[in-house]
């Protein structure tokens, strides 16, 4: 692989990177709260404001930006080296939701904030499916003496239906789908792994009982160091692509089981990855400790995203 070059730096903790046709960067900011356009000359542009903290962002089948909103963080600022990084539940947060943002007018409409009579906590990462629905996780929130027990949900792209999919889960972070969509992956957090459910219907999947897994997931992947999981992306060959915090880089999973190799970063908050380009064979990353997106060439297609077309 080629080294990593910078497409554009001064970012407050970008997330959510995308890919778009037209050879852009759509992200979120999440310690600025806005959703911002990164043109190909590495000159950005603010769509919109949104506040709170977006997180995890996808197209969906009207070419809206749906936006996991994690309700807002409070930060942390290393006087050296002028990093940032996210310590706990904002001290103004009122709940997580899903929100679509018109990509025209940035106009934010909220769908969901609830799901039956449960509050979203903290939203961070949807993937939608080519039926046009999302499926998102909720990691939760952290505060100094307690945090939530994570969730992954399922929910129509109208505002119309959300159902509970698993629950509890800790700290579930990335998710995907296989090229097949036969299957549902999830990377938590703390612990560094990565699950995969197979995919039974709309907001369905099967589950393993106890004691053989603790959240009904079939563990993929989980290498030992200090390593926290964060968002992923998967190849077109079906490997799974989980950025990779502290020891920072990107870990390339085999679908059928352990680690393929480990890409390093030297970012420690190395938060996400998507692919982009004629042949969606440059990795978009994330660095989010240094406020950069960077690109490379990759060995491998990503897979094709629903509803963002090359």
């Amino acid at each position: 692989m080629s080294e990593f070059k910078i497409v554009t730096e001064d970012l407050l903790f970008p997330e959510g990177p995308i890919a778009m046709p037209d050879g852009s960067i759509i992200l979120v900011e999440i310690a600025r709260g806005t959703l911002t356009r990164v043109l190909s000359s590495g000159r950005k542009e603010i769509i919109t404001t949104i506040g709170g903290g977006p997180n995890g962002a996808a197209i969906g089948p009207d070419g809206a930006c749906y936006i996991c909103n994690n309700g807002g963080f409070e930060w942390e600022k290393d006087p050296e080296t002028g990093g940032i990084r996210p310590i706990g539940q904002a001290n103004d947060y009122l709940t997580g939701r899903i929100e679509r943002i018109d990509l025209n007018t940035g106009k934010i409409d909220r769908l969901y904030d609830h799901c039956d009579g449960q509050k979203l906590n903290g939203p961070n990462d949807i993937v939608f499916d080519r039926r046009g629905n999302m499926w998102f996780t909720d990691l939760g929130k952290a505060r100094a003496r307690d945090m939530d027990r994570g969730a992954v949900y399922w929910a129509k792209a109208d505002g119309t239906k959300i159902c509970e999919v698993i629950q509890p889960i800790t700290t579930p972070n990335g998710i995907g789908l296989s090229p097949d969509e036969n299957t549902l992956y999830i990377a938590e957090t703390e612990g560094a792994r990565l699950y995969a459910f197979p995919i039974t219907g709309d907001g369905h999947v099967d589950k393993l009982g106890f004691p053989e897994s603790i959240n009904g997931g079939t563990l993929i992947t989980c290498d030992g160091g200090f390593r926290r999981f964060d968002s992923l992306a998967v190849e077109q060959n079906g490997n799974i692509c989980v950025a990779t915090l502290m020891t920072g880089g990107i870990t390339v999973a085999n679908p059928n089981g352990g680690t393929e190799e480990f890409i390093v970063t030297d970012d420690p908050y190395t938060t996400n990855i998507c692919f982009g380009g004629a042949d969606l064979k440059t990795a978009y990353l994330t660095l989010s400790w240094q406020g950069s997106l960077v690109s490379s060439d990759w060995k491998r297609a990503g897979l094709p995203l629903n509803f963002v077309n090359f």
